[in-house]
């Protein structure tokens, strides 16, 4: 693996993470993004760009191996999409979501670790 090709993949589907959380969740917080879905739909281009890039990065991070890279930015969006979920719409952290939390660590560890 490549560590370098590999941080750019986590940085970048950390911010299409965390930007794709508030373009969809965000109308349940402010009523401005309930009420203008179509502006809020056009984050899909810089979203889209960030993911593609990501992609490419990861392809090279795994040596031309996509499989590791997607399961990665799975699990990453998984972890992210509870922290944000719980710290902004105070939905607490049960039993099942923790385990799947812990499960999806286990995915990026197995993915990167794991030659």
């Amino acid at each position: 693996m490549i560590l370098k090709q590999f941080l750019i993949m986590i940085g970048l589907v950390f911010i299409a993470q965390f930007v794709i959380w508030f373009q969809i969740n965000g109308q349940f917080l402010w009523q401005s993004f309930n009420k203008h879905p179509w502006a809020l739909a056009l984050l899909g281009f810089p979203i889209s760009y960030i993911l593609i890039q990501a992609t490419k990065a990861g392809y090279l991070a795994f040596h031309g191996v996509l499989w590791p890279q997607r399961l990665v930015c799975f699990a990453t969006g998984i972890i992210l999409f509870s922290v944000l979920t719980w710290l902004f719409m105070g939905e607490g952290i049960n039993t099942k979501t923790l385990i799947c939390i812990f499960l999806s660590i286990v995915i990026v560890m197995i993915q990167v670790f794991w030659n």
